[in-house]
């Protein structure tokens, strides 16, 4: 249910009508917007009449939300949530994701796999206007024969190319058990196999920091806005959401790009969306134009794979661009965000 208040109404009694509502044994969203204050109520609202909110002086409008997530819907938080990547550290540049001035790109190898490695790709999508780095420490992969990942050696090696170069980082966690290792990571990616891990989505909303929270391979846009329920309900609203593909019937592709899912979730949710279109499609020659469609029709920001030598990478080694490549793309998509009077 949400509740908004009328303008001008006095902090007090704001603060007396909650604790009201909070004595019913339900939770409490606030949300201040220049105009109004709105109320979001957590909980079992089913036997609650709007009408007898609307009893009350400084209660404006009272209604139920038909959607079944709450603190990601827009209708609870009507202002577009920013949310700031690697804020107060010490040479490091924070970035921020959602507001609508800027289109950050996530760029970097699908898998740390050397020092050198890491290092040089760092230095090279940093060059081109990177502002996130991204490297996979921990790979899910379908095979248990495929490369997995250095582990607690990968993310030393994200924290050594985090403090030469000054970008955050985004690395993907995969269990709850490796959580205790990620103090330095700036965002925390959830992958598409670990979308609805509602334990390790429990355990995010505790830690505070930001999370990267990508669709299922199969996942609707509702079951993707619930799984980040799951996060806030928690504790933590500084999440980002990702659009990395979904799986179809046809195989010309890896997966299939939707699209779609940037405008229906800026209508319905207040969360910034990226999206991943080197996941995406899986073939280094369409990231460029999936990343332009991307940015044209609204993307909050991209996660690009970027790797010094593709054709040796361990993981995903058919998807990552060049640096060359990176930084050709990068230009073309500078101009595509000037036409909305953002950069990248």
């Amino acid at each position: 249910m949400i509740i908004v208040l009328k303008q001008g109404t006095a902090k007090k009694d704001v603060d007396s009508f909650i604790e009201d509502v909070k004595s019913k044994g339900l939770g409490v969203h606030v949300s201040n917007g220049v105009d109004k204050t709105v109320l979001g109520l957590l909980g079992d609202t089913s036997k609650l009449d709007p009408e007898d909110f609307l009893a009350n002086d400084i209660v404006e409008s009272a209604e139920r939300v038909s959607a079944p997530y709450k603190m990601a819907s827009r209708s609870f938080h009507p202002q577009n949530t920013v949310v700031t990547v690697g804020a107060n550290q010490s040479g490091i540049t924070p970035c921020t994701i959602g507001d609508g001035k800027t289109v950050p790109v996530i760029a970097g190898p699908c898998s740390v796999e050397t020092e050198q490695q890491i290092m040089d790709a760092a230095h090279a999508v940093k060059a081109s206007g990177a502002r996130i780095l991204r490297g996979g420490a921990y790979k899910p992969r379908t095979s248990p024969y495929s490369f997995q990942g250095l582990g607690v050696e990968g993310l030393r090696l994200l924290s050594m190319a985090k403090k030469e170069t000054g970008l955050p980082i985004c690395t993907e966690l995969m269990s709850i058990s490796e959580l205790k290792y990620f103090d330095d990571v700036d965002l925390i990616q959830i992958g598409a196999r670990n979308f609805q891990n509602f334990d390790l989505l429990k355990e995010l909303g505790k830690c505070g920091k930001a999370v990267l929270l990508k669709r299922g391979l199969s996942g609707t846009i509702t079951e993707l806005l619930m799984s980040a329920e799951y996060i806030m309900a928690n504790g933590n609203e500084n999440v980002v959401l990702c659009e990395r593909g979904i799986r179809y019937y046809d195989n010309y592709t890896r997966n299939c790009l939707d699209l779609s899912a940037v405008p229906y979730i800026h209508k319905v949710s207040h969360l910034p969306i990226v999206v991943d279109p080197s996941h995406a499609c899986g073939i280094r020659w369409m990231v460029g134009d999936l990343a332009k469609a991307a940015v044209a029709i609204g993307a909050d920001a991209l996660e690009i794979e970027v790797h010094c030598n593709p054709e040796k990478a361990l993981s995903d080694a058919s998807q990552q661009l060049t640096p060359a490549m990176y930084s050709d793309l990068m230009a073309k998509l500078n101009k595509i965000a000037a036409v909305d009077g953002r950069t990248m």
